[in-house]
Formats: structure tokens, sequence, C-alpha cells
């Protein structure tokens, strides 16, 4: 059997939780019950100095009482009129990384090493058990996702992106269900850069096929000409609020089944402020039996919103290259 790939695979894994957890900022509470919903927060990633580990004190004397304890460990300058999208730093504004793009990568990365060997595998039939996987996957996403709604010609076109959208999100999914892992999906800024490429992808393709002209005009049904104007409009916002739900859907799913595990850890906690050390005890077979069951629930979600995802890009760039549909 060859073990060449699920090793490469879990050393992937593995380097992505180790790298966040040194590099990562920790978030602070005094609360331990709020501590565990800053788990969903992204964390910069800093520079490892005294500051780093919570020194505040020294952190403030060292840059004489500047923004931040410790250095971003990758980051970009940013002009003044960016600065709401990042952080304020003593020489102006930055625009740091965060342990989001740790798995964002490593994402990529599972992505060249599990599906790699898919071309080979549907040539020569010859390939180790993880390609056959996820060579099934692959085919049924071609065969009954994509080629039912664009067609055979127009579907191989597209089918790349579409493959790399499904795993991608699937493989950041399940990461996120890994102990020390963060879920990228669960920012609502990574879910809006996923539908904002869904969006470009309908517009830019919808004026390729059609014309930049004819695209913009057959975006309207045939109506009278004094509604045009107001069906135009109404149907742009329809055309923006198609990704939008694709955002919002992908976003809520991957941070509500977080959140609800986190509330039943800290339940434990809950109890034990409330009513003594013996009832958190008490209450943690409770908790602990409650979140592995919803963690259960969470891997099925984990695909299945990569799915649903996928499956909706499919149907909103279709109909932006064929708007009879």
């Amino acid at each position: 059997m060859n073990l060449l790939r699920p090793i490469l695979a879990l050393a992937v894994i593995a380097g992505a939780i180790a790298f966040s957890g040194k590099y990562a900022e920790h978030h602070e509470n005094s609360d331990p019950f709020q501590q565990l919903y800053l788990h969903l927060m992204p964390a910069r990633l800093v520079q490892q100095t005294d500051a780093a580990h919570g020194d505040e004190a020294h952190a403030e004397a060292a840059h004489g009482g500047g923004h931040g304890a410790a250095a971003s460990l990758v980051a970009l300058p940013l002009p003044a009129i960016l600065a709401p999208a990042g952080r304020a730093v003593d020489h102006g504004y930055e625009l740091y990384a965060t342990n989001l793009q740790v798995f964002q990568l490593a994402s990529v990365l599972l992505i060249f090493i599990l599906l790699g060997g898919i071309p080979g595998y549907l040539r020569t039939g010859r390939g180790d058990w993880l390609t056959r996987l996820f060579c099934g996957f692959a085919m049924y996403i071609r065969d009954d996702m994509v080629v039912p709604v664009m067609g055979k010609a127009t579907g191989n076109k597209y089918l790349p992106y579409f493959l790399s959208i499904f795993f991608f999100i699937l493989f950041i999914n399940l990461m996120g269900l890994v102990p020390g892992s963060a879920t990228a999906t669960a920012s609502i800024f990574v879910t809006g850069a996923l539908a904002t490429i869904t969006l470009g992808s309908m517009v830019l393709c919808g004026m390729i096929v059609q014309g930049p002209v004819a695209f913009w005009r057959t975006l309207v049904p045939e109506v009278p000409l004094l509604l045009w104007p107001l069906m135009f409009v109404v149907e742009v916002v329809g055309l923006v609020v198609k990704p939008f739900a694709l955002m919002v859907r992908l976003f809520a799913n991957m941070t509500g089944g977080h959140m609800v595990v986190l509330s039943f850890m800290g339940l434990i906690f809950y109890f034990g402020q409330s009513m003594g050390d013996a009832a958190g005890y008490a209450a943690s077979p409770v908790a602990v039996g409650f979140a592995v069951f919803i963690m259960i629930i969470e891997s099925f979600v984990a695909l299945l919103q990569a799915y649903i995802f996928t499956q909706l890009s499919i149907i909103f760039v279709n109909g932006s290259i064929h708007p009879e549909h």
C-alpha cells in the first residue's frame, strides 16, 4: 500500500497546526466562558518575543506605548485610505497575516497532494486508495453536478474552477474540526472572498460568452420601456444577492456549528463558576458527549456546505452564460 500521500497530507495538517500554535497571537479574556468563543476569531501571526506571550507591560515599554504587544510576522504597509482593512502601528497602518491564511495555504497544498494522482489514475488505472477515493469525488462533481447543468462541452471548460472551489472549501472545513486548528470559512471575509470570485465568474464569463453589451441587455427580460430602468436595478441587485447568499450561508453554518460545540464546552465553566467545581466536573461528561455528537454532525456539514456552495456556483455561472435559462 502506498502511504506517501496520506503521510504528506498528515504532515501538511500537523505542520499548519504547529505553525499556527507557535506564531498565532493568543486571545486573552478573564472570563473562561468568553475565552472559548475567542477561538472563532482570527489570530494575528506575531514574532515570538516575550511581549508575544502576554508580557504587556514589557511590550508597552519596548514600543513606547505603541499599538501592539508584538510585531506582526508577515505585514504589508497600507495607505491611510485603506486603514479599516488593516491595523494601526507606530509607522502608519499594516495589513497582517492571520492563522486563517495558514490553513488556506494548507488546503491548497492538500489539493495538489491528494488530487495530483488523479490524471495518471484515469490514464493507467493505477493509483493508491486515496487517489481512487478523490477520483470518485471528482467524477461525481463532473458527471452529476457540472455536466447536467452546463452540458458536457461547456462544463468541461469550467470544471477545473468548480473542482478547485469544492475541494478548497472541503479541506478547510474538515481541517477546522481538528483540535488546535482554525476554520477559515468561519470568517465572513474568507467566505466573502469566495463569493466575490463566483460573482466575478458570473459577470466576466457572461460578458465573454454573450458579449459585454449583450450580457447587460439580456439581464432584463422583455418589459415595457418605462419599466426597464427599474427592472435593470432590480436585476443588478439580484445578481449581487446570489453570491451574497453564498457568503452568508457558508459563514453562518460553519460559525454556528462551532459555536454550539463551544457552548456545550462552556457549560462546564458555567456550572463550575456558579455552583462550584463539583458541579463543573459533574457536567463534564454530558457537555463533552453533546460536543462530540455535534462534531460528528459537523463532519457531514463540512461536506454538505462544500457541495452547496459549488452547486449553486455552477447554477449561477451557467445562468450568466445562458440567459435563456
